[in-house]
Parts: structure tokens; sequence; C-alpha cells
């Protein structure tokens, strides 16, 4: 599995700045949608608020790095997983979390939170784990990876483009309430059109790989929502909760991940399969979840 460390996915200069256009656009339309209420609703639900942020930004990394530590995959799949333990969440986790009967409030709140703290979160994140596990260690020294940089650059794609969304709630409310689904949902649409193009130009590199991540990938989103669940359930939440946290725990913003390999780790082949099959199964596996939790 070393070997595909040194694969390198092509990316064109064009491509990242598409991506970066991309990210910009969804952080965009997620700050139309955000409400004073949603942080209120946190702060009285305040028990499932605090679950919920343990489960993304303390339980997942680090049951990421016991996953790790366990198999012992390949540095560059070991940062993948890394990477993707400390992207915030993805910006379906709402919608799913309504057609699962979950707490659509709950889901909002958190999400909303992770979006605006994930200019510190992410790089903090991914740094302390990476840094912890000795052959990722290695790798980033090898690759340089400047954490203070990461922070600017991870706030450039989601910071900036929220402030802006948040003005133009204030400014012009009428317009943030009629666009704000139509930028959700064409958001979701380019970011998949994206990692299909994106890929589309390595499609012999990544299929004659893709069956050494694979299973990483489907283990670890288990562990992810497997992780959410178990934490809701031991601190005895409500149902609607435990499915809100979940699901929160297990979709993660694969389109930032990218960026980041792209921009920091040269395209780094594992590193981008990783996040790349991440950005596809988490969606078959947070829909199956959601289905199921729709029949009961």
């Amino acid at each position: 599995m070393e070997v595909l460390d040194s694969v390198v996915i092509n990316f064109s200069k064009s491509g990242l700045l598409a991506l970066n256009a991309i990210l910009g656009f969804i952080m965009f339309g997620v700050a139309l949608d955000l409400q004073k209420q949603d942080f209120v609703l946190l702060i009285k639900n305040w028990k499932s608020a605090l679950v919920g942020f343990a489960s993304q930004y303390l339980l997942l990394p680090l049951l990421t790095f016991i996953l790790v530590y366990t198999l012992k995959p390949s540095p560059g799949i070991a940062l993948g997983m890394f990477l993707i333990a400390a992207c915030p969440v993805g910006n379906v986790t709402n919608l799913i979390t309504k057609v699962s009967r979950g707490n659509v409030a709950l889901s909002i709140g958190l999400s909303s939170n992770a979006h605006l703290m994930a200019s510190f979160v992410t790089p903090l994140n991914f740094a302390l784990y990476g840094n912890l596990y000795e052959p990722t260690r290695l790798l980033m020294r090898t690759i340089h990876v400047d954490a203070v940089e990461m922070f600017f650059t991870v706030f450039l794609l989601i910071g900036i483009p929220l402030i802006l969304g948040i003005l133009v709630q204030k400014k012009f409310p009428d317009f943030a309430s009629r666009s704000k689904l139509i930028f959700n949902k064409l958001s979701m649409i380019l970011l998949l059109l994206f990692i299909i193009a994106a890929f589309a130009s390595n499609a012999k590199v990544l299929l004659a790989n893709i069956h050494l991540v694979f299973g990483f990938v489907v283990l670890h989103n288990i562990v992810a929502l497997g992780g959410g669940w178990s934490i809701a359930k031991i601190f005895k939440l409500p149902e609607a909760d435990v499915r809100a946290i979940t699901i929160e725990s297990g979709i993660h913003n694969s389109g930032l991940g990218l960026f980041l390999i792209f921009q920091f780790f040269d395209g780094m082949g594992s590193m981008a399969l990783v996040v790349a099959c991440w950005g596809v199964w988490h969606l078959i596996s947070g829909w199956t979840l959601a289905w199921y939790w729709s029949k009961n």
C-alpha cells in the first residue's frame, strides 16, 4: 500500500480554482440559511449540543486514531483518514436528518457551529493526530505541512464566504430566503460533478488502486456513524437527537478535504482516494440509514 502513497493525482490549477469556487458557493449558501434561533435552540438543548460537539470534535478524531493505530494502513491512507475526520460536516446532513425523522433543529445548530469552527478545529485536529502517529508525522515533515498556513487556507475557503453570506442575509433577507434552497441544491450537484470530472482523467490509476482504500473508508465511516450513535445512547438522549448526532458524525465535507490535499500534499494518490471514496460512500451510507430510520 505504500506504493500508492507515491502515486500523484494530476490536477490543474484551473481545476483547483474551480473547486475553490464551489466550496465558497457551498459556504455562501449555508450562511444564507443561518438563523440566530439555531444557536438559541442549541443553548436550550445544551445536553444534546454538548454530546454532538464531543462526537464531532473529540470522539471521531480519537476513534480514527485508534482505528489507524490498530489497522496500520500506509501513512498516506492514514493521513487521509485523519483529514476527513477533522473536516466539518457535509452540507446534506440537515436534509438526511429530516428524512431520518431526527431532530432537524439540532442538526442545523450542530452543522452551523461546525462550519463556523472549521477554521480552527480542522487544522488543529489534523495537526494533532497527524503528528501523534509516527508514520504520518514523518510523512508530514517530508512534505513540510504548515498548520498555520492550513488555518488561513481553511478560513479563506469557509470563513470568508460564511461572513459574506451572513452580511447578505442581513442586508437582503428576502433574497436570502428565496435563494438559499437553490444555492444548497446546486452546490451539492456541482461538488458531485466536480468529483466525477476531476477523477475521470485519472480513472486508470484510481480503478487499479481503489480496492486498497475502499475497505478502510467503509470501516471508518461505520466507526464514525457508530461512534455518534453510541455516545448519544450512552447519555440517554431522545431518539430524534440520537439520529441527528449520528448523521452529523458520519457525513463530512470531502470537498474541503480534496482541496487541502491538492494544495498541501501535491495530490497524493492515497489521501485523495480516501477522501474521494468517502465523498461518495458517506452519501450511500447516510441515505441508507435515513431510509431505514424513516421506516422505523
